[in-house]
């Protein structure tokens, strides 16, 4: 059965979209109308990066175009899996479904990056779940793939549960330490900032995945890979995405967001299925209450007043920290909005991908030496995750830290 997948898999190109970091994608007929529609095309309408083409002007890349990256590796995965492991219970209608989720996984994500992710108690996972059990044609297009749309959602949402070991493998495929989002994204991010730091060697790592007690795992000989790919992502989240000038502006979209949804003027429900344009034209119709929306727009980013090492009681949720904002304008004798309390969400650099060893016995990451222990990773992290104050004012950094009664 796995040969006639296989067979199927590298026979279906009927259409081949290029890319300027793969070059070439195949898609099938089916495949490629799945691509086509509207729900994908609207990831065009979405930056990858959001506020970071401020930083690096050719941070431009979409949505969409990782979603066809996301797509080509996983493909490339599940493709050496067929191969590479015939006792595995693989079916053609699981795999049109993991190629189908490859696709569709980002559908139900918010516009400007990560700005949105703490504010909005769903998840863009089931958002994208929802909207494919909603959507009747896109469900139409799914099922024109060979397979259903319930499995589709399921690989997507992992809070469902899973209908079948196969699904489960797909999941942890689609979310492990080596998973095609993270090869494409570090990849793809790095090629259009313009910086070395996150490109990964994926045809060496899709070529060294194999599956272990029912889930994916690594080949020994590719742990250095798993180390450069924890490395990039540090670099990535230091020089890109967490840096000070990407955080501020995520930092004053957010606020505004809180803000609208903190007087009512704005419901929860009214930030899904939009892309780029329309957020910011459902802000300004809303009427952004500190004009942070027009600043974020016109590149007129708050400076960092003060950063300080994260500690555990900063952890206030982004409506209690929209109060204690206000509380310190009040304090310092400025206008509401002038001073913005950024906190990174929690990052992990563990890797807990099993790993296959030269004579086939598999054991867990932390039980083969490698470099990237809990020491490093925790100090990697205490790094990265600062809180900084941004404001446009000139105020004293420390007056503000002890303000908050942290100093």
């Amino acid at each position: 059965m796995n040969e006639k997948i296989l067979l199927s898999l590298i026979k279906e190109q009927d259409h081949a979209v290029r890319d300027p970091l793969w070059r070439d994608i195949p898609l099938s007929a089916p495949l490629y109308e799945l691509y086509r529609s509207s729900e994908m095309q609207k990831l065009g309408r979405i930056k990858q990066l959001g506020p970071a083409f401020h930083l690096y002007p050719g941070a431009v890349h979409t949505r969409l175009s990782h979603s066809l990256g996301v797509y080509h590796l996983g493909r490339a995965i599940v493709i050496n899996l067929l191969r590479e492991e015939p006792a595995f219970p693989f079916t053609a209608e699981g795999v049109q479904a993991y190629l189908s989720a490859l696709l569709l996984h980002d559908i139900g994500h918010f516009p400007y990056a990560h700005s949105l992710k703490d504010v909005i108690t769903v998840s863009h996972e089931a958002i994208g779940a929802a909207l494919i059990e909603e959507s009747g044609a896109l469900r139409s297009r799914i099922e024109a793939c060979g397979t259903s749309a319930d499995l589709v959602s399921a690989i997507i949402d992992e809070e469902r549960p899973s209908p079948s070991s196969e699904i489960s493998l797909y999941r942890s495929i689609l979310s492990g330490a080596l998973d095609p989002d993270k090869l494409d994204y570090l990849s793809r991010d790095a090629f259009f900032c313009g910086i070395p730091y996150g490109m990964q060697d994926a045809s060496y790592i899709t070529g060294k995945l194999r599956i272990a007690e029912g889930a994916i795992a690594v080949e020994e000989t590719a742990i250095a890979s798993v180390e450069h790919l924890l490395f990039s992502k540090y670099l990535m989240y230091r020089n890109v995405y967490w840096h000070p000038r990407t955080r501020s502006a995520t930092a004053m979209v957010k606020k505004a967001v809180v803000a609208l949804l903190d007087d009512e003027s704005l419901r929860e429900e009214e930030l899904f299925g939009l892309d780029d344009e329309r957020f910011f034209t459902l802000m300004r119709q809303k009427g952004d209450p500190y004009a942070l929306i027009e600043a974020v727009e016109e590149n007129r980013l708050y400076p960092t007043v003060i950063e300080v090492p994260f500690d555990r009681r900063l952890s206030w949720p982004p409506r209690e920290r929209h109060q204690r904002e206000e509380e310190l304008c009040r304090t310092f004798g400025l206008k509401a909005g002038s001073i913005i309390i950024d906190i990174p969400e929690p990052i992990s650099f563990e890797a807990t991908m099993p790993i296959v060893s030269d004579g086939g016995t598999v054991v867990e990451h932390g039980q083969v030496a490698h470099v990237f222990g809990d020491d490093i990773g925790a100090a990697f992290t205490k790094s990265l995750r600062k809180l900084r104050i941004f404001s446009p004012e000139v105020i004293s950094g420390t007056a503000v830290i002890q303000a908050l009664e942290l100093g």
